[in-house]
């Protein structure tokens, strides 16, 4: 069962909420401490379980037409899981929720409450973001409210630019990787953001928040501003030569590293800073 949860959970994936909790701690000068253990923590299994496996629980009559669902980029779950996957991903999280209730100041909970909000209501009724043009792309912008809740737990301001330039990349990369997906989702009746513009228009949309996150990191580390800048632009010209789901699918590989390339530029130079003393 644990391994199944792992599954649903998706692992390849968990770099964008332990990564950005991890980013959200060296960005206010601390290379570790001990306290971030219960947020690292929540943010590996326990959140990314909520995340998917609410998703998954609301999507599966589109996965079971879905041909990428089933390995690494998401799993196809049954109803009689169901009632195990909502449980699980109570019995995982409750607890880490009360703790931060007792624990942190009231600005942190109260975006961590926005955090958790919105990547519920992400997949499941009455809101449910993802069928909801425009919704579905700016609910992403989610992902980035680790780097201003971590420095809030711990009496420290966020650093905005980073906090907003990760919230335009978030929009970019939700709508790029939905374009692979626009001809399931349009015969499902999922009116996404990508369904609504078409593979060329979402295409101009994910270019066009790319750039405006480009600007926000170049603000902090103009070497992370140009990695994002290469990366951004390579994706975006090479499907907006062939702008069709099967191209976006073929570049969905290349997508999925894009954080991990750029986080550790980021990463490491934030380290190097504080090793040398260059920051905060």
């Amino acid at each position: 069962m644990i391994t199944r949860l792992v599954q649903i959970s998706r692992p390849v994936l968990w770099v964008n909420t332990v990564g950005t909790t991890v980013i959200g701690m060296w960005l206010i000068g601390d290379l570790w401490r001990w306290d971030i253990v219960p947020l690292l923590l929540w943010a590996t299994l326990p959140f990314n379980l909520l995340i998917y496996g609410v998703n998954d629980i609301f999507d599966q009559e589109t996965d079971a037409q879905n041909t990428r669902k089933g390995g690494l980029e998401g799993a196809l779950i049954l109803s009689s899981e169901t009632r195990s996957i909502v449980l699980a991903v109570v019995l995982a999280n409750v607890p880490f929720v009360a703790y931060f209730l007792v624990t942190l100041p009231p600005a942190a909970l109260a975006w961590i409450v926005a955090y958790t909000v919105i990547f519920i209501f992400y997949s499941a009724p009455p809101l449910r973001f993802k069928a909801r043009r425009y919704l579905d792309s700016l609910s992403n912008a989610a992902y980035a409210f680790p780097l201003i809740f971590v420095p809030l737990a711990f009496g420290k301001s966020p650093v905005w630019a980073a906090a907003i330039g990760l919230m335009a990349w978030s929009v970019a990369k939700h709508t790029y990787d939905a374009v692979q997906d626009i001809d399931e989702d349009r015969a499902a009746g999922i009116h996404t953001t990508a369904v609504h513009l078409g593979a060329r228009g979402a295409t101009v949309w994910s270019g066009v928040w790319w750039a405006l996150s480009t600007v926000g990191f170049a603000l902090i580390s103009w070497p992370v501003a140009a990695v994002n800048a290469l990366i951004a632009g390579w994706l975006v010209v090479s499907l907006g030569r062939s702008p069709t789901p099967a191209t976006a699918r073929r570049l969905y590989r290349y997508s999925i590293v894009f954080p991990y390339v750029a986080g550790s530029v980021a990463g490491t130079q934030i380290v190097a800073a504080i090793l040398l003393g260059a920051y905060p």
